[in-house]
């Protein structure tokens, strides 16, 4: 028994083995077919041999530099660091998801380098960084008006409908967040980091999968037990316009045991028919028709709790979320209550209490996430 028990472990290892070959196969043939293949050495010398003056920021899957090419042209370098297989699965994720995609919301992949003694993605440079640098400072925030934050919006809402729905596989991006919302000299929003990413066919109803992702972005029915589906960007998409609305950062609350998500907060001053107090003041709408603006801005954070509702099913598509918040004169449903979640212990209070979670669950939270594309 124990000799035929070594056999099957044996054959497991060399089909892993095999599989493995076939990812880096399949990832050769992409860069050659698409002229993605950079040298190490000139990815090195853009970015002067990785020097801190040129970092832009580091997160959970590696640090960003600024680097500039022999030709003039500005890029960013994502440096990835890893030792294990779950890293060089995310590299090759990233590139095979992001190298078919072409959508004028999504950031651009202008190539790769895997030959040398790390692995290296080149990104477009977008200029001015990710929206959190924006909005959730009272200084910087004045330069993003509600007419340039409802650009934003939109533009982040078309990116996501088209991984959703106009793809030849659905495209689930798994950690939409302010971070990850770069924008582009014209601030107009890209969607970055696809190392999450996961994608299927149309035919299947959900994914099982590890749950990854960033506290207070996370849908509860798939922080609860893993279950993938569109809904779940969905979700991140609603909370997402919450903070854009009001300015206030929706994961603040995790280190904060006082502190209510703003999901909640919303939610609450929903009921109580009084959103307009949570506005963001460098909205700066006393320079607009200020009753129509503010029936935009309060419309915008109504989809944001309908994307935000606890039960997947009754939350919107991408395509049907950004209708709502075009089409202005449509009445909107009423929305249900959004999940109630204790981001300290990662109970999921109500129906998912069952599945709730604790930080000491290493199987379970192993791959959460605090990273941003271009962090802080």
């Amino acid at each position: 028994a124990a000799f035929v028990g070594f056999g099957v472990w044996e054959n497991k290892q060399i089909q892993k083995k095999r599989k493995g070959a076939n990812d880096a196969e399949k990832l050769v043939k992409i860069l050659h077919d698409i002229s993605l293949n950079f040298k190490y050495s000139t990815l090195d010398k853009a970015t002067g041999s990785f020097d801190e003056a040129n970092k832009l920021g580091q997160g959970g899957f590696g640090t960003v530099y600024k680097g500039v090419l022999a030709d003039g042209r500005e890029i960013a370098v994502k440096r990835l660091f890893f030792n294990n297989k779950h890293r060089a699965a995310d590299f090759y994720n990233e590139v095979n998801i992001i190298s078919s995609v072409e959508h004028q919301n999504l950031i651009r992949l202008l190539g790769c380098c895997c030959s040398g003694p790390e692995s290296l993605l080149v990104y477009e440079f977008l200029p001015n960084q990710s929206l959190d640098r924006f909005i959730f400072d009272p200084i910087k925030g004045k330069d993003l008006n509600w007419e340039k934050r409802f650009k934003i919006i939109i533009g982040t809402a078309e990116g996501l409908a088209y991984l959703h729905e106009n793809t030849k596989t659905r495209i689930i991006h798994r950690d939409i967040k302010a971070s990850n919302i770069l924008l582009d000299s014209k601030l107009r929003a890209k969607i970055a980091d696809f190392g999450l990413a996961r994608s299927f066919q149309e035919d299947i109803s959900h994914i099982s999968t590890a749950i990854a992702g960033t506290l207070g972005y996370m849908a509860p029915e798939y922080l609860a037990h893993g279950q993938l589906t569109e809904k779940a960007d969905v979700y991140s998409f609603g909370v997402l316009l919450m903070e854009i609305v009001t300015g206030r950062q929706n994961n603040r609350s995790i280190n904060d045991e006082n502190t209510a998500s703003l999901v909640s907060i919303v939610w609450e001053y929903y009921q109580r028919g009084i959103v307009e107090e949570l506005f963001d003041p460098n909205l700066m709408l006393h320079n607009y028709n200020t009753i129509n603006v503010k029936n935009e801005v309060a419309r915008v954070l109504h989809v944001g709790l309908l994307c935000t509702q606890e039960i997947q099913t009754l939350r919107p598509s991408m395509s049907m979320a950004l209708q709502m918040i075009l089409e202005k004169e449509e009445e909107l449903p009423a929305p249900t209550n959004p999940p109630f979640v204790d981001e300290n212990t990662m109970e999921l209070h109500g129906p998912w209490e069952k599945y709730s979670l604790s930080q000491g669950d290493s199987s379970s939270i192993a791959n959460l996430s605090h990273s941003s594309f271009y962090p802080r």
